[in-house]
Parts: structure tokens; C-alpha cells; sequence
């Protein structure tokens, strides 16, 4: 098992507004991802999630599809150390 960690930020003319938040986070619960999702100040989405590879696959793909309503027009990824002991895919509020 390859445990991987990614961080995400999704870009489109409607990425708030939409619960794409929600969404993000419930996909991550059902490929038992950890880690956490916001909105940015710029209207974009930002997150990072983590664990086993495939599912970290699967999970981009539905991050770039985005909820019903929603129009991602670029997911920019990129790979992060791995945190120990993180439970749970969380939505935070605001910015950083």
C-alpha cells in the first residue's frame, strides 16, 4: 500500500456557491482520504488529501469534475509529505 498526500486547488468560473466543499469532502470519506478542504479568498478551492494512491486517483477525478452546478476549468495537484496520525477530511472556513 503506497500512502500518498496531494494537494489540490481547483479553478473555474463556479467552484463556490455550488457545496463543492461537501462534495469534495464526501467523495474523501468514501476513498477514506484524511485531510481538508477550503474555499480561498480568489473564489477558488483549495485542499490537500491523503492516502492510498488509487484512491487519491479516483478522488482528483472527482475534485475535477466537481459537484452538479459546479464548472472547474483547471485542477492544478501537487504532491506533499505525507502527515503522520491525520484522521478525518475536514472543511474548514475562510482563508489561511
Amino acid at each position: 500500500m503506497v500512502v500518498k498526500r496531494v494537494y489540490f486547488l481547483a479553478h473555474g468560473g463556479m467552484v463556490q456557491g455550488v457545496g463543492f466543499r461537501y462534495f469534495t469532502q464526501k467523495r474523501a470519506v468514501e476513498y477514506k482520504l484524511s485531510g481538508w478542504v477550503r474555499n480561498t479568498d480568489d473564489n477558488k478551492v483549495e485542499g490537500e488529501a491523503q492516502g492510498e494512491e488509487t484512491g487519491i486517483k479516483d478522488f482528483l477525478k472527482d475534485v475535477d469534475k466537481g459537484p452538479r452546478g459546479a464548472h472547474v476549468v483547471r485542477l492544478d495537484k501537487e504532491d506533499r509529505d505525507v502527515v503522520e496520525g491525520e484522521n478525518g477530511f475536514h472543511v474548514r472556513r475562510g482563508g489561511p
